[in-house]
């Protein structure tokens, strides 16, 4: 697929912008969607909030990516915040599946960005791209995200909807809280320990979505969490192992709620997610073991 005209959304942040960097060493034409003028042919305005796209710019892309989306994590979980989780992710999913419809000529594929949060608490259940979704904040936010992209279905693109898990990488996300804590010796498990989360290397996150782009049979949900989900007890004794540190410190469940209030629920909750579509599809996991991610980050 070499070659293409790409269109990337959330291209600054921490999956957009690793990327943006593979599919230019591919030798692809990478379009960034922006908040500004465009100062180079490199960018397209876009305003997700009003749901507007400048669509001439995506005339000949063949593939679009979209990641945009406010942090899950960065801040608690407040009335404003929600509905600000909740308008960056569906307001701006409805406007690029709107503006790719639009287009006399559209992409082969939209792949639009979800996450695992889908499922809700799943328990030691494995859950796969056929499991129904759960219930609460983030079930309900990820369905109403994934059915923004409705516009792009009803145009005949093929659209994936790209259900990350919990990205092990040292310049943001969850881990990128984690890595500075453990390397003080502060850091241990949450709550009990044996909550389950499906994580999955930066590197393998970008491959995954490179796959999802090249993959013609591949639309509706793909699940791009490693293989071997593990208890969040074995995330902190792998982060031990790997930053040869102490890990005999627990935040218990009070203590999380005081601190991170509704949001607590999300850390605590546990997700055993498979990528059965990515598995069935060929793909190959560069760092399938927790240690590994951990040491690619």
């Amino acid at each position: 697929m070499a070659g293409m005209r790409i269109a990337v959304t959330g291209a600054s942040g921490l999956i957009g912008s690793a990327l943006a960097h593979a599919l230019r060493g591919d030798g692809h034409h990478v379009v960034r969607l922006v908040r500004h003028a465009p100062r180079t042919d490199h960018e397209v305005e876009w305003d997700p909030h009003r749901q507007w796209v400048d669509a001439s710019g995506l005339i000949g892309c063949e593939a679009v990516v979209h990641l945009a989306g406010a942090g899950i994590g960065d801040r608690r979980w407040s009335a404003a915040r929600k509905r600000e989780l909740r308008d960056s992710r569906v307001l701006g999913t409805a406007a690029i599946a709107e503006a790719v419809a639009s287009l006399d000529t559209p992409p082969a594929v939209l792949v639009s960005g979800s996450a695992i949060g889908v499922y809700g608490d799943t328990g030691d259940r494995p859950a796969d791209e056929d499991t129904p979704p759960g219930h609460g904040f983030l079930a309900d936010l990820c369905q109403e995200w994934e059915e923004a992209a409705e516009p792009a279905v009803e145009a005949g693109i093929r659209t994936a909807y790209a259900r990350t898990g919990l990205v092990v990488a040292r310049g943001g996300g969850a881990w990128g809280r984690m890595f500075p804590l453990f390397r003080l010796g502060l850091g241990g498990r949450l709550g009990a320990g044996d909550q389950y989360w499906s994580f999955i290397a930066l590197r393998d996150e970008v491959a995954a979505l490179r796959h999802v782009i090249a993959t013609e049979s591949l639309s509706g949900p793909v699940n791009l969490t490693a293989p071997e989900p593990v208890t969040n007890r074995e995330v902190t004794a792998a982060m031990g192992r790997v930053l040869r540190r102490p890990t005999k410190l627990a935040v218990p469940r009070p203590a999380l709620r005081l601190a991170l209030g509704e949001l607590s629920s999300d850390v605590l909750s546990s997700q055993r997610v498979l990528p059965r579509r990515l598995l069935d599809t060929g793909f190959r996991f560069d760092f399938p073991h927790i240690d590994d991610a951990i040491r690619a980050a």
